[in-house]
């Protein structure tokens, strides 16, 4: 069964609370995303720690509970962070960030590298009979096999996500298909 990739490179979701403080406004819908009600917004904030900081990191809505940095490991050595691989929402133990905008600066917990992860509705999760997790074959000139959660929900576009040091570690771009060889 065949996949497309999505790379995700760093970004960032806001509660209200904090897209109040960092902006004063709300989200500015730049582009859809293919995840069903998701977007890129025009909006841009800098992460920064003690050792660095990473400028013009995109916002995506729309407004969450919580407020989420996803970053990929090469952007933590950057950062001087050690955040943990989780799952989109699970914030424990997660690094300390400064988010900074036009309008204010907030520091937060929620600094995390997401796992590598499958979007998929519940029907689709049952009708392919797809466990939890799965082994992902990639082809190509830096092949290899990669264990990938799958993330169901009610409302999803079918595609693996993820981050920039995977996709480049495999050679791999957006729209790019892989195989799902084990259930």
């Amino acid at each position: 069964m065949k996949v497309t990739v999505g790379v995700s490179n760093h970004h960032v979701h806001l509660k209200q609370s904090d897209l109040d403080i960092l902006f004063g406004c709300e989200l500015t819908k730049k582009s859809d995303l293919k995840q069903p009600g998701q977007f890129a917004s025009f909006e841009v904030v800098t992460i920064k720690t003690d050792k660095s900081e990473i400028n013009n990191v995109r916002v995506l809505g729309p407004v969450r509970n919580y407020t989420q940095i996803e970053i990929s490991k090469t952007d933590a050595y950057k950062l001087g962070l050690n955040p943990p691989v989780r799952s989109s929402g699970n914030l424990d133990n997660s690094e300390i960030v400064t988010l900074i905008g036009p309008n204010g600066s907030i520091k937060t917990d929620g600094c995390i590298i997401a796992d590598r992860h499958i979007h998929i509705t519940y029907e689709d999760k049952e009708k392919y009979h797809l466990p939890d997790k799965v082994n992902i074959k990639i082809d190509g000139e830096k092949q290899g096999i990669i264990a990938v959660n799958i993330k169901p929900s009610d409302e999803a576009y079918f595609e693996l996500h993820l981050d920039t040091d995977d996709a480049n570690a495999f050679l791999l771009k957006n729209g790019d298909e892989v195989e799902i060889i084990d259930k």
